[in-house]
């Protein structure tokens, strides 16, 4: 995290700063600010001065063009909660359809329905998300005029007006999430389906349905459920261009608007929260694989 931060930080310094409007209360106290953060110095001195400010003080400076003058910590506090919720609803959603597709193919191995899964499946892998974005907006939004265009402004996030305006959002988020799941349940079920011991459960009286339930998805949620978890995980990070699309007032967008207008604080804090949110849900899905298989924590031991 500390070298992928650096990296970042000495590129974006290499920028020249934003010039700051003249006249403008808050320009003097910007300017104190890029003093007292080195902006004169070299870049390890300057990496130095902001590593001590966040890590003794929590001082993650303050913005220099998107809210002028206002602490950076806060205005990504406020922009947090768009984001979990938009990705909560689409992790939801998709995580049942995903595995049950995935099942569902699986049980009709080789023939026309699993051939259509799919192919469906590698097409919404390979596409990426912000043209599901595009097509659902024009069907559904435009065509239909099922659901508004850019999410409802507001922080009423339970309601059902903002959950409608959601809609849009959580299927472009949703679709790929939805085809990961179907491919890996899928390729799980297949390879266990056809493993030796599930033959003994067959000759032992189980019918297909009862070695399938009993013992195949135990063996399969060994690989399914760490994704879930990393999934979880993730549900802080967001897509930067689909929040970009659909108006949602979460980090993604934010990150995005940080980039176009040089705001270094901002830049810097959303580099090193999406840094945190990847290597976390790394951690958590190798982690996990001990707890949910006991015979991986076993096997390491010898």
């Amino acid at each position: 995290m500390i070298i992928i931060t650096g990296i970042c930080f000495v590129l974006v310094r290499m920028l020249p700063p934003v010039e700051l409007p003249l006249g403008d209360p808050h320009t003097q106290i910007i300017e104190a600010r890029r003093e007292a953060q080195g902006y004169n110095k070299p870049y390890i001195v300057q990496f130095g001065i902001f590593l001590k400010n966040v890590l003794t003080k929590w001082d993650w400076g303050v913005s220099d063009k998107l809210y002028l003058g206002q602490d950076v910590a806060e205005i990504f506090a406020s922009k947090l909660p768009a984001t979990m919720i938009v990705n909560l609803y689409s992790i939801i959603f998709s995580i049942p359809i995903g595995i049950a597709f995935g099942i569902f193919a699986a049980l009709k191995k080789n023939t026309w329905i699993d051939h259509t899964i799919s192919t469906l499946t590698m097409v919404c892998i390979s596409v990426p998300s912000f043209v599901y974005a595009f097509i659902i907006q024009y069907f559904f939004s435009y065509k239909l005029s099922l659901f508004p265009f850019l999410m409802k402004s507001g922080t009423d996030y339970f309601s059902w007006s903002m959950f409608h305006s959601m809609i849009p959002v959580i299927l472009s988020l949703a679709m790929p999430v939805i085809a990961g799941f179907t491919r890996t349940t899928r390729a799980e079920l297949t390879e266990v389906l056809t493993s030796e011991f599930m033959l003994l459960a067959r000759t032992k009286g189980l019918t297909k349905a009862q070695a399938t339930v009993r013992h195949a998805l135990k063996n399969c949620m060994v690989v399914i459920l760490p994704s879930i978890f990393g999934e979880f995980i993730g549900i802080l990070d967001g897509s930067l261009i689909i929040e970009k699309l659909f108006g949602v007032p979460g980090v993604g967008s934010l990150y995005i608007n940080s980039i176009d207008g040089r705001d270094y604080p901002m830049f810097m804090m959303l580099t090193v929260f999406y840094t945190t949110i990847g290597l976390a849900a790394s951690i958590v899905v190798d982690i996990s694989y001990g707890f949910i298989d006991p015979r991986i924590r076993m096997g390491s031991k010898k």
